[in-house]
């Protein structure tokens, strides 16, 4: 056989249970060290440095053709040279540049690249 037990209780007497959470210590505040800090400025001015060189100005190339200067043709003879030549076409010009115009011009790898007989452009310069 079994027994039940009834006993009485007062409501009036209990107690309100607290809760697990209540009885745990608020979070610690999180504190940066100096290194971390470091860390942050140095990841922030890495990210600005990207940016800056992504979208900062630059030069850019275009499919249009900047406009050539005049030019006239000149026949390379024994013993021309490529200083004498830039004399005769920039007579009152600084003669180094006109010798490096005529270089770049006409794709030569030095000044002493001519040959006799070849034709060569030379810019032509207001006087």
């Amino acid at each position: 056989m079994s027994t039940i037990t009834f006993s009485q209780f007062d409501a009036r007497d209990m107690r309100p249970v607290r809760s697990v959470r209540s009885q745990q210590q608020p979070a610690a505040h999180v504190r940066l060290t100096r290194r971390g800090k470091a860390v942050i400025l140095a990841i922030t001015v890495a990210a600005i440095a990207v940016l800056a060189v992504m979208f900062g100005p630059s030069s850019t190339a275009t499919s249009e053709a900047g406009t050539p200067g005049a030019t006239t043709s000149v026949r390379v003879m024994s013993g021309h040279t490529l200083w004498e030549i830039a004399a005769e076409a920039n007579p009152n010009g600084d003669i180094r540049k006109t010798v490096d115009d005529i270089i770049e011009l006409n794709s030569l790898p030095n000044a002493s690249a001519l040959q006799m007989g070849s034709e060569i452009a030379v810019p032509v310069y207001d006087e």
